[in-house]
């Protein structure tokens, strides 16, 4: 999907569509990537002459793949975050990178949605979670 098609299945526009694609990659398997240009919102003051892509944003990109998940649920409602657990810094995320979100379902019930992923930078993982999300 591009940054058009992410746009139909989630409420999220620039600057906070956080994903340049994702894409359905197996029964229950998500895939989305980012590259960081270095120019980002999120990074002004994060930090001077080292920017670094802070832990909050990683896990809203993972998120934004979570969603690709259950994208015929999510068209016309909005996805909200439940929670985040075991959330996991692995490695440092910076200007030129292309980071790669691997997300899975592991349950659902109702309207919420419980998901895992894990970002990787050159195959090296970066961050890892488990997500929840309210569709309201």
């Amino acid at each position: 999907m591009t940054k058009e098609e992410l746009k139909q299945i989630i409420p999220h526009r620039e600057p906070m569509l956080l994903l340049d694609e994702a894409s359905l990659t197996g029964e229950n398997l998500a895939e989305g990537k980012y590259t960081v240009r270095g120019d980002e919102w999120f990074l002004q003051g994060h930090f001077p002459g080292n920017p670094v892509v802070p832990g909050v944003i990683q896990c809203e990109m993972m998120a934004q793949t979570c969603c690709v998940l259950f994208a015929e649920d999510v068209k016309g409602h909005t996805p909200l975050f439940g929670g985040l657990d075991k959330v996991r810094f692995k490695g440092q995320v910076k200007p030129g990178d292309t980071i790669v979100f691997r997300c899975s379902t592991v349950k659902h019930r109702g309207p919420f949605y419980f998901a895992q992923g894990e970002g990787f930078v050159n195959d090296t993982l970066v961050v890892k979670a488990e997500l929840s999300f309210a569709v309201t």
